[in-house]
């Protein structure tokens, strides 16, 4: 291409710095709440789609590893969570420490840094710790704790991660106290008038024994969604249940299905008749690629259309699930040739460009050079779309593609 545009990533992460809570919690949680600990590894596995880490004993043998500690659990950083520099056969299951990552994870100038390498001007940045979601705060059981975990996470997010020295560049993402829908509904409103729009949410709630999107649960939450703009940003392993085949499947086998949950997920909003109640609400799926989104659409219309009756949604679902999908649902993808050449089934409109940054799949330092393989041949405003339109006006940034703090405007005002 003659000019590939600049990115705007729906999908990096960050790495939380070790003082993230202990600087904004209450001293009397300094020893109970989310805190780094350097100890060795005793055990680490992940098979069946399981992650299992065992934490060793302080000054004792074995692999080091700088651990999360949080109540009663030790989670410690892996390779997985800051893979890139390294080369995909020296990308293991092992234990690292904060020294032995890119700085690029969890420094806000080294991150910059690494866009510019990466031919990225902007990206949107989910959760390490507190996982895809913040189910870390929703499992533990100090509520009060969760509570004042999830505003610290958020105010450091606002502040700090996408604050002055971000430049614009970074776009804040807000996690929600998932386990009472009307303290989601007003932490929602609490970042909408600082300028946030996008908010993290599990894509099936009922496997993290949540009520499902089929109950009035969710309402107050996606009321406060709908009515402040709030995109509703779900990421793949966002109901801490990866999908897998059996209980000793290789990770290999479900790191090829990860699609999946977003597959389900999608025809669950679909069926819900939530985007009807709704209907300013948007939701988008990060790192499920588009590939198979064509084929849901046409099974999901036809089952509309021949089964509504006896299926349970004749009464809610008013449109056909394909209209649906077009003004409400986004996709995001790094890598799907696939999905680019069946973009006319998908919707031009409705794919999401990302680079997963610093993850192990992530594109980076090549995004540009997937994009431009893998988009060659589409029009150059169709690129422009893809690569950093649809981002601008979902997520409410400037013409420019920067996010203005208390600014952002509210998606399709």
């Amino acid at each position: 291409m003659e000019s590939f545009p600049k990115i705007i990533s729906v999908d990096d992460h960050t790495v939380e710095p070790p003082n993230v809570w202990r600087d904004r919690l209450p001293s009397k949680y300094h020893d109970i709440g989310p805190r780094i600990v350097r100890a060795p590894i005793k055990e680490m596995t992940f098979v069946g789609g399981k992650f299992a880490p065992r934490m060793g004993d302080v000054g004792g043998e074995g692999p080091i590893a700088d651990w999360w500690v949080y109540e009663d659990l030790s989670r410690p950083l892996t390779r997985l969570d800051t893979a890139v520099g390294y080369s995909r056969d020296d990308i293991k299951l092992e234990g690292i420490t904060y020294d032995q990552m890119r700085p690029g994870s969890y420094s806000v100038p080294d991150r910059l840094a690494d866009m510019d390498i990466n031919h990225v001007q902007s990206a949107l940045c989910f959760p390490t710790f507190p996982r895809f979601c913040g189910q870390t705060f929703t499992e533990a059981k100090d509520r009060e704790l969760g509570l004042l975990g999830v505003r610290a996470y958020n105010d450091w997010m606002v502040e700090e991660w996408c604050g002055e020295q971000a430049q614009g560049r970074l776009i804040p993402l807000a996690l929600i106290p998932l386990w009472d829908a009307e303290l989601a509904a007003a932490e929602v409103r609490r970042n909408a008038d600082r300028g946030v729009r996008a908010v993290c949410f599990s894509e099936i709630p009922p496997h993290l024994g949540l009520p499902s999107i089929h109950t009035d649960y969710w309402d107050p939450f996606l009321r406060a969604c709908d009515e402040t703009g709030t995109v509703v940003a779900m990421h793949i392993g966002s109901s801490s249940k990866m999908p897998s085949t059996s209980a000793d499947a290789p990770p290999a086998v479900g790191s090829t299905i990860t699609f999946a949950n977003c597959c389900f997920s999608m025809v669950d909003w679909l069926m819900s008749g939530k985007f009807d109640r709704f209907p300013r609400l948007k939701i988008m799926y990060a790192e499920g690629q588009i590939g198979w989104i064509p084929y849901i659409l046409e099974r999901a219309n036809v089952v509309w259309e021949e089964n509504r009756a006896w299926g349970g949604v004749a009464d809610k679902v008013l449109r056909p699930p394909a209209e649906l999908f077009a003004e409400h649902v986004y996709g995001c993808f790094f890598d799907d040739a696939f999905g680019l050449r069946n973009l006319d089934a998908i919707g031009v409109g409705n794919v999401l460009y990302e680079t997963d940054y610093p993850h192990s799949d992530s594109t980076w330092p090549k995004s540009r050079e997937v994009g431009e393989s893998q988009m060659g041949h589409l029009a150059p405003d169709v690129v422009e779309r893809i690569v950093r339109g649809n981002a601008i006006e979902l997520l409410g940034l400037t013409a420019e593609g920067l996010w203005e703090a208390g600014t952002a405007t509210r998606p399709g005002s």
